[in-house]
């Protein structure tokens, strides 16, 4: 069965930096689209970063600046470095996975606003920013 784990998550400073790490099995295929999102307290999910089959990587505008994505080499794992991080960064950050991305390429930042077209998830880890 497709399965995905998160980890990494804690409390920290303001200013501070954390390393996240998804990692997904149970997939065919050695890449899949991968995806993190967060959820802060009383607010809608939003899309972080996502990863598309051929490698390519979007992070969102909000944080592009702060955070960066990328794939480990054994091709399953997806790491979120989050540096200089703010209150506002504080939520539960979950790391979603699908065989294949709707969108991918240049259209890949499209996928920051579909989670619904990712079939696996994460329990969830938990990040809090203090200032």
């Amino acid at each position: 069965q497709e399965k995905v784990v998160e980890s990494g998550g804690g409390s920290v400073q303001s200013g501070g930096s954390l390393r996240l790490s998804c990692l997904a099995s149970g997939y065919s295929r050695s890449t899949t689209c991968m995806a993190w999102f967060r959820q802060a307290p009383d607010s809608e999910r939003e899309g972080i970063a996502v990863i598309d089959y051929d490698g390519n990587v979007v992070v969102a505008d909000s944080v592009k600046d702060r955070f960066t994505a990328s794939r480990g080499d054994d091709k399953d794992s997806f790491y979120l470095q989050m540096d200089d991080v703010k209150p506002e960064d504080t939520g539960t950050y979950y790391c979603a996975a699908a065989t294949f991305c709707v969108y991918g390429g240049t259209l890949l930042a499209r996928e920051l606003t579909r989670p619904d077209d990712f079939n696996s998830w994460g329990q969830g880890t938990q990040v809090t920013v203090s200032s």
